[in-house]
């Protein structure tokens, strides 16, 4: 089983997480909501599988590049 990073592709806050840890995705399924310059950016998962680990808190600063989440396929 591949072990996928889902990076945050803006520099802002983790506004709300959608996805557990165990739960299953479809590619493109929002793991997790980001909020910059009051824009709402979706951290989606890069292929089917499920969410392993969740690196980040609601509420907490993010940097562009940073690994939000894990998710085995």
């Amino acid at each position: 089983m591949a072990r996928l990073e889902v990076k945050s592709e803006v520099t802002g806050t983790v506004w709300k997480i959608e996805k557990s840890v165990g739960d299953s995705v479809a590619e493109f399924d929002d793991i997790m909501i980001l909020e910059s310059m009051k824009m709402e950016i979706p951290a989606p998962s890069p292929a089917d599988g499920k969410v392993v680990e969740i690196l980040v808190e609601e509420g907490v600063a993010v940097e562009e590049g940073q690994v939000l989440a894990i998710v085995e396929s």
